[in-house]
């Protein structure tokens, strides 16, 4: 690349930056990034306008390709990318949802103030971490058989429910209610579900964590009320995780064959990283039912942490969960491709809506989120770094006309794990969070480093950018107390 951003980029506003089709010659549409100008260098500099551009390539996508704010560079599609296919001719991308499929969140509201749970932060925080499988290779409590582990893929949430993990107004409170219809196991490899097997109800490593936050600042009184969010000094609890190595096995998987459809199929693509396959074909439809397997167990794993979640806080503070309010305010994932009717250019289509790094954001009145939220919009969870803060937003109609209904889903990295590692020690982050107040507690204190605040973006900005461009609105404004990383 010769060029620098300012010659490539068409500024649309403050916050929509267009990369022309004429870029590269065999774009199909163009590309837009949402970001504020004061991104866009780092952006430029990390290549990610080459990954929007390239997933302009893509057969069947409409639209444009989209760029959230906290996108940096990932497989193929960059993490913070949304892109659109129409069902009809158009193609689906393993790239386009990522390795960690259904990576998402679950926000749970409780009835505890700050100054309750204060005193017993670190006896807290000690519990969740004992009783919570966590780490690199973590194995969990739940021991399944492959005929059990099945079922759990093709069920989702409700298959931890009938186990006794959870409450029926869970299911009512996710993304899908829990499940994707057409998850197929024998689409899933035997490797997938052996490294699935033992990680059932595990938080993982890497971004993954639970934390314990207490509200800081509340935007939009109506729809926190909705939420049941209604203090400032009000304890949530965040947990942040996917689908752990059974999700990882299928991506790779699928990757891998369809690359051979790639040539199959004749499909010209600029990035190999880009595999793809008709979304009618054989293979495409083997890997949206892969996917699904996955997208399940990532649900299925978040239901069973929210568990004893609730489990750790009663035994902490000696009450009852009634007592406690451990509700679940929502539960969405952030990567996943999804097949869902949108209006283009004035029609309705089916299309497929690939989500990396992207939160769905439908608002008011749509069919697909729950009855208690018809009136304000779907939940946006949208953590930060376990340093600053994290948001509650809720989404659009802007969203749907403008990104397929999807908005951010983090703060979005700065340095990669590798660099922060060589900038940083895990000792000296662990008491830099104990000096704020911020107890932490992590199977590998040399691994904290990957996640201190200096290896992300201020996940201020990023949300600042969504909710003045309109793709999602600022409902709350949280700050950690308490974490446990993998």
């Amino acid at each position: 690349m010769t060029a620098s951003w300012p010659e490539i980029l068409k500024k649309i506003d403050d916050y929509r930056w267009q990369i022309p089709t004429s870029y590269k010659s065999v774009m199909r549409v163009p590309g837009i990034i949402y970001a504020s100008e004061s991104m866009l260098e780092h952006i430029w500099q990390e290549h990610c306008l080459e990954q929007v551009a390239n997933v302009a390539f893509l057969p069947g996508i409409v639209g444009c390709s989209l760029a959230m704010p906290d996108i940096h560079w990932g497989y193929g599609f960059p993490i913070g990318g949304v892109a659109a296919t129409r069902v009809s001719d158009g193609v689906i991308s393993p790239g386009g949802v990522g390795f960690d499929i259904n990576c998402g969140t679950r926000l749970l509201r409780t009835n505890l103030t700050e100054a309750e749970v204060r005193p017993k932060i670190d006896e807290l925080i000690s519990e969740l971490f004992n009783n919570v499988p966590s780490g690199l290779g973590s194995t969990g409590k739940i021991r399944v058989t492959e005929k059990e582990l099945k079922e759990v893929i093709t069920r989702g949430s409700r298959w931890a429910l009938e186990k006794g993990f959870g409450q029926a107004e869970d299911i009512v409170a996710t993304e899908e209610q829990g499940c994707i219809k057409g998850a197929n196991p024998d689409k899933v490899s035997a490797k997938a579900l052996k490294r699935g097997i033992p990680q059932l109800g595990t938080l993982g490593s890497g971004n993954h964590f639970l934390e314990m936050q207490v509200v800081a600042e509340i935007y939009d009184e109506p729809a926190a009320t909705a939420m049941g969010i209604n203090n400032i000094g009000q304890v949530l609890v965040l947990i942040h995780t996917g689908s752990r190595g059974f999700g990882h096995q299928v991506c790779t998987d699928y990757v891998r064959l369809l690359d051979e459809a790639v040539r199959k199929y004749g499909i010209s693509l600029p990035d190999r990283q880009l595999a793809c396959a008709p979304i009618k074909s054989p293979e495409g439809q083997d890997y949206l039912a892969a996917m699904a397997c996955a997208a399940n167990f990532a649900w299925t794993n978040r239901q069973c942490i929210a568990h004893w979640t609730r489990e750790s806080l009663g035994k902490v503070f000696g009450k009852s969960l009634k007592e406690i309010g451990l509700e679940q305010i929502y539960d969405v994932a952030h990567n996943i491709a999804k097949i869902e009717e949108h209006t283009t250019n004035g029609r309705k289509e089916t299309l497929c809506i690939h989500r990396k790094g992207a939160t769905r954001a439908f608002p008011a009145g749509h069919p697909d989120i729950p009855a208690i939220y018809q009136k304000i919009g779907q939940p946006v969870i949208i953590p930060g770094d376990m340093g600053r803060y994290s948001y509650v937003a809720v989404g659009t109609e802007t969203a749907m006309k403008e990104t397929f209904g999807s908005t951010c889903h983090g703060a979005g990295r700065r340095q990669s794990r590798g660099a922060a590692r060589r900038s940083l020690r895990g000792v000296d982050v662990a008491r830099e969070l104990a000096a704020r107040g911020i107890t932490v507690r992590t199977g590998s204190i040399g691994a904290l480093a990957e996640e201190a605040s200096q290896a992300y973006k201020d996940v201020a900005d990023v949300v600042e950018v969504t909710h003045r461009a309109g793709i999602s609105r600022k409902v709350v404004k949280t700050v950690p107390i308490g974490v446990i990383k993998g």
